[in-house]
């Protein structure tokens, strides 16, 4: 059985970080050993919450108690979100380099969480950078946003010429496969993109512009990328399958007028997607 251990935030209500990425991952089979960098009561577009962040030490603490279990050789990827802080991130990267002495196949997916388009850089000042010169070059998958693609490289992402650029930039930071999510181009306005660059070359998948702003997104649509990667499919079918899902979900929780991912109402969409969106290769 396919195993990652994901290292993320969590929220009480709602559906954020490890709150998007573990049932969706369950639910298509996948076993997650989910480790919480804070535990909120709700996201924090909100504008309040309360819960606690947890220290480094303390995220760090409870991967070695799996250690100590004998089982982190069945860990096949380490996926990591949102990070709050150097030291997290710091404890993040120990995580994986504990996990790859256990099981060198292991890959690590980093979704570079760092703003968006319509709230800009919601990060501390430092994170960009380290995020650019530690995490990033880590890992063997990110998947940053358009925003983050363009923070990361300090390339325009305005067409899909663009951000083929920035996407092959981004490559030559580390990773081998770079998923670029939530992509709005001049040159398709109407539809929401996600453009995959790898070794073998580059693909586009589009799916249908919902009028609507969906927190957590992301988070769903790295874990169930990962997830796909991990899968014996090939990585063009894991772009094909995160797209039917992740909008089954959004258009499932736009009809029930939800601010939050109804991922329960979603269930069956996230084992078996409704619709097919087939990858156009670019490259």
């Amino acid at each position: 059985m396919t195993t990652i251990l994901s290292i993320q935030s969590s929220v009480a209500y709602g559906h954020v970080g490890n709150s998007a990425a573990t049932f969706p991952l369950m639910r298509r089979g996948v076993e997650v050993w989910p480790v919480y960098t804070v535990h909120f009561s709700n996201n924090t577009s909100y504008g309040s919450w309360r819960g606690p962040l947890l220290a480094a030490d303390d995220v760090l603490e409870v991967v070695r108690g799996i250690d100590d279990r004998g089982v982190l050789g069945r860990c096949d990827a380490v996926l990591s979100g949102y990070q709050g802080g150097e030291d997290v991130g710091a404890a993040v990267l120990a995580a994986v380099e504990l996990v790859r002495s256990r099981n060198p196949r292991a890959i690590y997916c980093c979704d570079p969480v760092m703003g968006d388009v319509d709230r800009g850089v919601y990060v501390r000042p430092g994170i960009p950078e380290f995020m650019r010169t530690r995490v990033v070059p880590a890992a063997q998958v990110i998947t940053p946003n358009q925003f983050e693609l363009g923070l990361l490289t300090g390339l325009p992402t305005d067409s899909t010429d663009d951000v083929l650029a920035a996407a092959t930039a981004a490559r030559e930071l580390g990773p081998r496969t770079v998923l670029v999510t939530s992509v709005i181009t001049t040159d398709a306005p109407e539809d929401l993109a996600m453009i995959m660059v790898n070794d073998d070359g580059a693909w586009l998948v589009t799916t249908p512009l919902l009028g609507q702003t969906f927190t957590g997104a992301g988070d769903l649509t790295a874990a169930v990328f990962l997830g796909g990667l991990l899968s014996p499919a090939d990585p063009v079918q894991a772009l094909a399958d995160t797209a039917a899902v992740a909008y089954g979900v959004l258009s499932i929780t736009a009809d029930l007028g939800s601010r939050e991912l109804q991922l329960v109402a979603a269930q069956d969409v996230i084992a078996r997607p409704r619709e097919v969106f087939i990858p156009t290769r670019l490259q």
